[in-house]
């Protein structure tokens, strides 16, 4: 895509739309590498956020279970004692 057959989008600096897809696109280089940087940063925040959700869950459930398990123990303690 040659900068030559870009038309340039009024009151846009440094964006054009490419006539043969019609699409707009960002003719500076800077923008786009801070664009793609900051993307990039999102989706590694998002990433950990997912991971983290996911340790808390399975950790929730490893708690119920504990506690489940200790309710069981306490109740047959109770039941030997009753004996």
């Amino acid at each position: 895509m040659e900068n030559e057959e870009l038309i340039p989008v009024e009151g846009k600096e440094g964006w054009f739309r490419d006539p043969s897809s019609n699409a707009i696109v960002n003719g500076n280089k800077s923008d786009y590498d801070k664009y793609m940087a900051s993307y990039n940063r999102r989706q590694k925040e998002k990433l950990e956020k997912d991971t983290l959700q996911k340790e808390v869950s399975q950790l929730k459930s490893e708690m119920g279970d504990i506690k489940s398990l200790l309710l069981t123990l306490v109740q047959n303690q109770s039941k030997h004692h009753d004996d």
